[in-house]
């Protein structure tokens, strides 16, 4: 079947890109909701595995982490530009110099 555009018609690319940024959000909302859905789940599977609650509290946080890094992706993939240093470092490399004691061979103390 074969549909007509009306030519008067004009579809604007800020529609697009609303349909496009609520569709994402949409999906993201998903992603999280899966995943806390798994945290759960995960938490619950450990207390009944192991009947400890420390081995409970770590599966709690390790989850909230892993929720807290999805919720923060955003901010997360600008992070490790920005704490690495592209410039070299100046100045003469840091040496570490052995002093001379009689009678301790260096040799015998193997390598560190």
């Amino acid at each position: 079947m074969h549909t007509t555009v009306d030519p008067n018609t004009v579809m604007l690319a800020g529609d697009i890109l609303t349909w496009a940024t609520a569709k994402t959000n949409a999906i993201k909302t998903l992603v999280l909701l899966v995943a806390g859905l798994m945290v759960v789940l995960a938490v619950i599977a450990a207390y009944w595995r192991t009947k400890s609650w420390v081995a409970t509290l770590v599966a709690f946080s390790l989850g909230a982490l892993v929720l807290w890094g999805i919720n923060n992706m955003d901010s997360l993939k600008t992070k490790v530009g920005s704490e690495v240093d592209d410039k070299p470092a100046t100045g003469a490399p840091h040496v570490r110099t052995v002093p001379n004691i009689p009678g301790l061979d260096l040799d015998s103390l193997g390598r560190i």
